[in-house]
């Protein structure tokens, strides 16, 4: 809560809005870095069939234009100044749209969409190998231009405005840049194109050779500006102020930037429903690895004209993983049980269960998006205890994956790693990761708003309310550290049985040179 004292000058803030996949939240992230009653609202996703996934564009905006109007509104109650707006979103989600009537035409294509994959690796030969030296990342299995082609060539309604003008094309963050300043900007930045696919990292342009390769029209391609460089002046009918809209991120660049992923070497991992590992890599991008797969090149964050650039693995299983064992199977009340169970016994190498909890594919170490879960190791001695111990070493160890991927593309030690998501309240879960890396982990105290408050400081600097992102962000309180407290032995001795569990289920000769790795650490962490 924000406290007003007679004689105090007025406190100021930059209003931040935060539009994930599942649901949208606003808030003022106030003067001091702190986020002040954030309202939030959900948001529904469909899924047509087995590989396609939808959003409503309008229902996006209607919830957006909800909780920021909230925000303002206890804002203004309490005296509090909004000096800019600032935007972070999900990321390589699309949709079409008519500039007219300012009505989607078609429901958005959501990031998690795979109608494509398998189209998709038919390219895979020929131009792997070209995107990750310039784009840095492959073909991968989603694609939004190619989307974006097929709508025009299967439906009249988009190819007669596409025809008359009117059809305009964009990601989220495009989507409601153009609905919060009334139509006038038509604008994207680099980190949400990168995520599209399409955009090349030390020009900082679009890769109009591979997005014509889809098919798909160069001049429907929105205007492409840094993250702080400015989307002109909010339209007071959509969110009753007329103020700067001054910074947009993608969700994860936002959080890097709030957990103080700014120079090399600092880097993050936040637990959801996935677990994401970023760390920041300098002005000069790290390529991905061709002996690393799921390690991915994008900018970090573009700031006054400069790219700094960072590095991004991820599971798709962290919180899912959780979910589907308590509120799927039932085996556990709750989360928060499963982890009292879990630090009810320590691992017992050779007598814990091994889980591996590859129930949406495994991307890194190898690329297997087939793969499925595996829960092994069992006996009649096998305890509740035993079992939950063994879901949170596996989560541990897949993020653990990341994190070694990570950290030997940049080819240096990570210097800091901050922790935070909902997952990551889970002191269990957070010691046995501490232990798998080797390293300390701090968890910060307000990791659900990272997001929210990321992009608020891009724009706040921009804007003169603060001086930098470094002192803004070492400004925060810190969090709880968790310690490596298992000698180097023993954590060689238990990513290299990881290994082996790999090694049985997914079948991968790649695997065997890790296992002949695994006696020995990788990059210093």
């Amino acid at each position: 809560m924000t406290q007003t004292f007679p004689g105090a000058a007025p406190r100021r803030g930059v209003l931040s809005i935060d539009e994930g996949t599942t649901g949208t939240r606003a808030g003022v992230v106030l003067d001091s870095g702190a986020a002040h009653e954030v309202s939030y609202r959900s948001i529904g996703v469909s899924h047509p069939d087995d590989l396609s996934v939808e959003q409503d564009p309008m229902e996006i905006w209607t919830a957006t234009a909800e909780v920021a109007g909230r925000a303002v509104g206890r804002a203004h109650a309490q005296g509090i100044e909004i000096t800019a707006v600032a935007l972070s979103t999900q990321r390589a989600t699309a949709m079409l749209w008519d500039r007219v009537t300012g009505l989607p035409l078609l429901p958005a294509v959501v990031w998690q969409d795979r109608r494509y994959a398998h189209e998709l690796t038919a390219y895979e030969a020929e131009w792997d190998a070209v995107l990750l030296a310039r784009q840095g990342r492959p073909v991968g299995a989603r694609a939004p231009f190619l989307w974006a082609a097929r709508q025009l060539a299967g439906h009249p309604e988009v190819a007669a405005a596409y025809r008359q003008g009117r059809l305009l094309f964009g990601t989220v963050d495009t989507w409601l840049i153009w609905r919060l300043t009334g139509g006038a900007v038509h604008a994207t930045t680099p980190t949400n194109a990168a995520s599209t696919g399409g955009y090349l990292l030390e020009r900082h342009a679009w890769d109009e050779e591979w997005i014509s390769h889809l098919g798909f029209p160069l001049d429907l391609l929105p205007e492409l500006r840094s993250d702080d460089a400015g989307f002109g002046t909010t339209d007071p009918a959509a969110l009753g102020i007329a103020v700067p809209l001054a910074a947009s991120m993608g969700d994860q660049h936002a959080a890097l930037v709030a957990l103080g992923g700014l120079a090399a070497g600092q880097g993050m991992c936040v637990y959801g429903t996935g677990a994401f590992v970023d760390a920041a890599t300098g002005t000069t991008p790290a390529l991905p690895r061709p002996d690393i797969s799921g390690v991915l090149a994008q900018p970090g964050r573009r700031q006054g004209g400069i790219s700094h650039y960072s590095l991004e693995a991820y599971t798709s299983t962290a919180g899912s993983a959780l979910r589907w064992l308590c509120d799927d199977l039932g085996l556990f009340a709750s989360p928060e049980e499963l982890g009292e169970e879990a630090g009810r016994v320590p691992s017992r190498p050779g007598r814990t269960p091994r889980f591996l909890p590859a129930l949406a594919g495994v991307r890194t170490p190898v690329w297997h998006p087939e793969a499925t879960g595996v829960l092994t190791g069992l006996t009649l001695a096998t305890t509740r205890a035993d079992l939950a111990r063994a879901v949170l070493d596996g989560i541990a160890h897949s993020v653990c994956d990341l994190i070694d991927g990570v950290a030997d593309t940049m080819g240096t030690p990570f210097t800091r790693l901050r922790v935070g998501g909902g997952v990551s309240g889970s002191d269990p879960l957070m010691q046995t990761q501490a232990d798998l890396t080797g390293l300390p982990l701090e968890r910060v105290s307000d990791s659900a708003t990272a997001s929210l408050r990321g992009t608020a400081y891009l724009a706040g600097v921009a804007r003169g309310l603060w001086p930098s992102l470094e002192e803004v962000v070492e400004a925060q309180p810190h969090g709880r550290f968790f310690e490596p407290a298992i000698t180097t032995a023993e954590r060689v001795e238990q990513r290299a049985a990881w290994c082996d569990l790999l090694i049985a289920h997914l079948d991968d000769p790649a695997l065997l040179s890790d296992e002949r790795t695994a006696s020995r650490p990788h990059t210093p962490h």
